[in-house]
């Protein structure tokens, strides 16, 4: 009995540390290698998602195992992003992430100008929060998880 007990609670402690593992390494260096990858992008909120034109998708860039993802979003209506909490980005001193205009293309080929976003990435295959500030100067809380990166060419 005592050895069943024992080996599970080896069992437990092994598959504890495995799956905190996963998806980082210990010296917070990213998972992959440097390089530019296409990655399936989630968001929460049909408020806050990735512009049609683009599939789900993102463009991942790993550069001195730091990385950051460039996401276009659905049209203007957000002005700025901010890596965390809507409370934190309201604090004096916070690190805003301002938009780019980016031209996407749709399927019926007409082009648009939408705002896109580079936000760092702290690990692949969970989710990480991100705040976002509207047109009307409201911040709102979101949850991305950027996840399947294959090299782009």
């Amino acid at each position: 009995m005592k050895k069943h007990i024992f080996l599970c609670f080896f069992l437990a402690v092994c598959l504890i540390f495995t799956a905190c593992g996963q998806g980082k390494t210990n010296d917070n260096k990213a998972p992959i290698e440097d390089g530019v990858y296409t990655v399936h992008v989630e968001t929460d909120s049909s408020m806050f998602h990735i512009n049609e034109a683009c599939n789900e998708t993102g463009v991942l860039t790993v550069k001195d195992g730091k990385m950051s993802v460039h996401i276009i979003l659905a049209s203007k209506k957000i002005t700025k992003l901010y890596y965390g909490s809507s409370e934190d980005a309201k604090k004096k001193g916070a690190k805003l992430i301002e938009p780019v205009t980016d031209i996407v293309t749709y399927s019926d080929g007409d082009t648009a100008e939408a705002y896109g976003f580079d936000v760092p990435v702290p690990y692949l295959d969970k989710e990480f929060d991100v705040a976002i500030l509207g047109s009307k100067d409201n911040w709102y809380d979101h949850k991305v998880i950027v996840s399947d990166p294959v090299p782009k060419e």
